[in-house]
């Protein structure tokens, strides 16, 4: 895995979960993802991500009372395909001369109680992302993982509109160089029209070329600040 080989370390426990402790905690660029997922012609998903961006977690003493701020770089925007992009940075969507930047922050979080042990069980042995050639030589583990919903403000285009992130914290750790850091993944559907991304082509078969709901999708690693 190189040089952020991680050793788990239990920090505190809470409802049954391994939780950092209290502190503000930055979630690293080397091991991020702010993507979002489109639908294209009706029929098929479109991924990009935007590569430049900022996220802060306040961790608090009652987890519940964190708080989470992101900022975004809308002309980093990337979909794998130069003439799309720059039609994304224009002003048919997200208009990055006048609007250089989108945010979020929370305003509240909720945690969600966990699902039947049988069922998430078969959910992590069913993830490719789960299986090891072999686990020979590793420390022994001990990871909790939990659901919250992250109720907060998106603000695109300088409209702003509620939108609640399903987060899943995925365990506490310890790095090699002695940084604490947890990770996690949160999602949300957003309807882009609300905040000014209206531009489309109607089919000719029926349908437009680009579906108004997006999936925002974001994962990373978030270290502890000295």
């Amino acid at each position: 895995m190189g040089e952020r080989d991680v050793v788990d370390r239990p920090i505190r426990e809470w409802n049954g979960l391994t939780i950092p402790d209290p502190g503000v905690y930055v979630v690293d660029d080397r091991h991020k993802r702010f993507g979002f997922v489109a639908q294209h012609m009706m029929v098929t998903e479109l991924r990009g991500e935007f590569t430049k961006g900022f996220a802060r977690i306040v961790v608090a003493e009652d987890p519940l009372r964190s708080v989470v701020t992101a900022t975004i770089r809308t002309d980093s925007v990337t979909t794998a395909n130069p003439d799309r992009d720059a039609h994304l940075s224009s002003p048919d969507f997200f208009d990055v001369g006048t609007f250089p930047t989108m945010e979020y922050r929370s305003t509240g979080i909720e945690f969600e109680e966990q699902a039947d042990q049988i069922l998430q069980w078969a959910r992590l042995r069913n993830n490719p992302l789960t299986r090891r050639p072999s686990a020979a030589g590793l420390p022994a583990v001990t990871r909790s993982s939990g659901r919250f919903v992250v109720h907060g403000t998106l603000t695109i285009r300088n409209v702003s509109r509620p939108v609640d992130l399903q987060f899943e914290y995925g365990g506490a750790s310890r790095d090699p160089d002695g940084f604490d850091l947890f990770g996690f993944t949160a999602t949300a559907e957003v309807d882009r029209e609300e905040f000014g991304l209206r531009w489309n082509v109607m089919l000719e078969s029926g349908g437009v070329l680009v579906g108004r709901k997006v999936r925002i999708e974001l994962a990373g690693e978030a270290v502890r600040q000295a």
